[in-house]
């Protein structure tokens, strides 16, 4: 138990030190291949969203459908970056955020695997959020931000998450042959997202709290 423990973790956690620093080093964006680079590079610091991917990745698995399941949080992710370019945002966005780690970590922790039907929907829900989150990035940057830019930094977020969660699922199946949603390998994983989201999810809470309470 203690090895698939320690293997859940280190695989949950080694992407993380890929890029230390933003790839543009906090310039602003103004090229195709900058953009690009920044949408490769925010999933990757941002480990809510790194370690979201992963799960969705492994959760995917057992719909049935490895590669259509996370392909439905992409495109959401990406229409919920798009809305924010354009000014339009969603609300709670850390609070769902934390809450997505929650669910897909406790769902993948049961055991239980989703129908590709409820998986969709709940991958696209989530999606719009991370997407949203992402959008900031880029509300924030308007006056240098042209098209080239956004289509850079959609596409390279887009490519990147999708090629994360292929490779959780890859990785959980090929390495740790673990082929059901039962299997203990998996689960563990899903408990070390879970914990995560329920960090969060106490943490942006007190940040609620303590702002109400001022």
């Amino acid at each position: 138990m203690k090895k698939y423990f320690l293997a859940a973790l280190g695989v949950l956690i080694s992407a993380t030190p890929v890029l230390a620093h933003h790839p543009l080093g906090g310039q602003p964006m103004e090229t195709f291949a900058q953009g690009l680079l920044s949408g490769i590079g925010h999933p990757l610091l941002g480990f809510d969203h790194l370690f979201f991917v992963i799960a969705i990745g492994v959760a995917a698995l057992y719909t049935g459908y490895a590669r259509l399941a996370p392909a439905a949080y992409i495109g959401a992710m990406l229409v919920g970056c798009l809305m924010m370019s354009f000014g339009i945002g969603l609300p709670f966005k850390e609070v769902i955020i934390g809450l997505s780690l929650l669910t897909i970590g406790y769902i993948v922790l049961s055991g239980r695997a989703l129908s590709i039907t409820p998986a969709i929907a709940l991958f696209a829900i989530f999606g719009l959020f991370h997407g949203s989150a992402f959008g900031d990035s880029i509300a924030a940057q308007e006056a240098s931000v042209g098209a080239p830019v956004l289509i850079g930094y959609l596409i390279g977020l887009g490519v990147l998450q999708y090629g994360i969660a292929l490779a959780s699922g890859y990785i959980v199946v090929k390495i740790w042959k673990a082929t059901a949603a039962q299997a203990v390998e998996a689960r563990i994983a899903g408990a070390v997202v879970a914990g995560i989201g329920a960090f969060l999810t106490l943490e942006n809470l007190e940040g609620i709290l303590f702002g109400a309470l001022v």
